[in-house]
């Protein structure tokens, strides 16, 4: 008896651990990054993820968003992670190369760039190594 409780146990708290590990804490195809240093809100939308090999011949993921706030037109951003670099975050991490990732990267740093208006002015980012590591920091502690 005491095992079939402790097993019902298990089974039970298996699903809410599963669910818990799957959700992300935010959408990181469409989501509000900020305030800026003007103190607006932006709204951000995921549009593509490719490699910058195809469209630019640059060995990069690139992540492309559409980003728009109050009395501004949309604007386009795209973030490029540079591949190397990914390998060697990926390796260090232990976390594989997928395209998910890139775009959580990559959103997560459009959200540094909004809110602290740092390449705010720029259509096209390339990561440096530290860019991709505060990014999956952010990551890891989320």
């Amino acid at each position: 008896m005491d095992t079939d409780k402790k097993n019902r146990a298990t089974f039970l708290c298996e699903p809410m651990l599963f669910v818990t590990l799957v959700t992300m804490p935010d959408n990181v195809r469409r989501f509000q990054a900020g305030p800026d240093p003007f103190g607006r809100t932006w709204e951000v939308e995921f549009r593509w993820l490719q490699t910058g090999i195809s469209i630019r011949h640059a060995d990069t993921v690139d992540v492309k968003f559409v980003v728009w706030t109050e009395g501004e037109d949309k604007q386009e951003k795209i973030v490029a992670l540079p591949h190397a670099l990914l390998l060697t975050l990926a390796a260090k991490s232990g976390h594989a190369l997928t395209d998910p990732w890139c775009l959580r990267l990559a959103g997560r740093h459009l959200r540094y760039m909004i809110s602290s208006g740092e390449d705010l002015e720029k259509t096209l980012v390339t990561l440096s190594a530290a860019d991709l590591e505060r990014a999956n920091g952010v990551l890891q502690t989320a």
